[in-house]
């Protein structure tokens, strides 16, 4: 149906021109009263949309229970740092070396170091260089900014004892090296036999040069019952201990164990504001290129991180990806990486930079003496997905 002008109601917003006076100004009066409920509703809407925004500001702002873990500098081991050699050795020959043997950091927000905000989060989720951990993964429940303080910097300074060792022993230096007991650990099989303060001098008869000494021969028990001889004030104390199988199936006494070294030189190593035990491998290269002849890089970069035994083992650390990043970014052309981290780096290896695995420091010696040498590194081990 076609509707005419003359059908329309009167005042409605279609009529354009009626020549009736009086229905143009009912219209007049009605289009009025809406422009100024118009009116009324812009500033309620305006109002209404700034609380929403500062709704979102707020929430974006509130802390989350995440913990951030993003790229942090590298330090060159064999340079200085605030002016300082970044190692420095006392009593025995030096070699100034060239070249880069950097170790590597992470920066890491929330928790005891602060809270992370939602926006935080998301923004570091979104980007590939960053990781997002809930809390509970990563500190324990409750911490404090200070205890988390004081336990990074105790495994710095034993990672950098750590180090030392394990550099002599790869030279075929000699030193001193005791095992102490440092505590027991809850419902400990040694408790009432062991204390702090012992010295482990053999178990079931061999002398115990070291930790993995005192791993085998339990491994090799397989349970049953050890000999322990320990010096204690000055004697030698035989204990019988039966050992309990851990979570990981490992046989343990259930103490807390410590090195105590002697070395034939001193070794000090100087880093500001780091801490943790994850930059030992490094320390560890940079302490044999300091005392032997020649530069083990050759001048080229390379970068790397694991924890290190006074036996040369390469342990795996946290924050791999956010290191690999932070080693490329500062020009780093080839990583070390421990062996044990080889999931977390397979797929997040950012682009020109070669990843060479290493389970102890021999290997992590022959790949920098590969690359400083100008050889084939395609041949050097890597992390597969396998």
């Amino acid at each position: 149906m076609t509707i005419t002008q003359g059908d329309q109601v009167p005042g409605d917003p279609a009529d354009p021109g009626s020549g009736d006076r009086t229905v143009r100004g009912r219209r007049s009066r009605r289009s009025t009263s809406r422009a100024k409920a118009r009116d009324n509703r812009y500033p309620a809407m305006v109002a209404s949309g700034l609380l929403a925004l500062a709704f979102g500001i707020t929430a974006a702002s509130l802390p989350v229970p995440y913990v951030v873990e993003s790229p942090g500098p590298t330090f060159n081991t064999l340079a200085n740092d605030n002016g300082h050699p970044v190692i420095s050795v006392t009593g025995r020959e030096t070699f100034p070396a060239k070249g880069n043997l950097d170790l590597t950091t992470v920066y890491v927000d929330g928790g005891p170091n602060g809270p992370v905000s939602v926006f935080e989060a998301f923004s570091a989720w979104l980007d590939k260089s960053k990781a997002v951990y809930p809390e509970e993964l990563i500190f324990p429940s409750g911490i404090t900014k200070e205890v988390s303080q004081q336990e990074s910097a105790v495994a710095m300074a034993t990672s950098q004892e750590n180090a030392t060792a394990s550099a002599l022993k790869e030279l075929g230096i000699p030193f001193e090296q005791k095992l102490l007991v440092a505590d027991l650990a809850d419902q400990s099989a040694s408790a009432g036999k062991l204390q702090a303060g012992d010295v482990f001098s053999t178990v079931n008869g061999k002398p115990v040069t070291s930790l993995g000494v005192v791993q085998e021969e339990l491994a090799a028990g397989k349970g049953n019952p050890a000999t322990v001889v320990v010096a204690r004030d000055g004697a030698a104390v035989t204990e019988t201990i039966t050992p309990t199988e851990n979570a990981a199936g490992k046989f343990i006494l259930g103490v807390l164990l410590q090195y105590e070294f002697k070395f034939p030189f001193d070794v000090k190593i100087s880093l500001d504001k780091v801490g943790g035990p994850s930059a030992g491998m490094m320390f560890a290269l940079g302490i044999i290129d300091t005392v032997t002849p020649g530069d083990l890089t050759g001048g080229k970069h390379v970068a790397g991180t694991g924890t290190i035994t006074p036996d040369g083992i390469v342990g795996s650390i946290g924050g791999i990806g956010q290191k690999m990043y932070g080693a490329r970014a500062d020009g780093a052309a080839v990583f070390l990486a421990p062996a044990a981290n080889c999931a977390e780096v397979v797929g997040h290896i950012p682009e020109g930079l070669q990843v060479v695995k290493v389970e102890n420091l021999a290997e992590a010696r022959e790949a920098v003496s590969v690359v400083g040498s100008g050889g084939d590194i395609s041949g050097l081990p890597t992390c597969t997905s396998n």
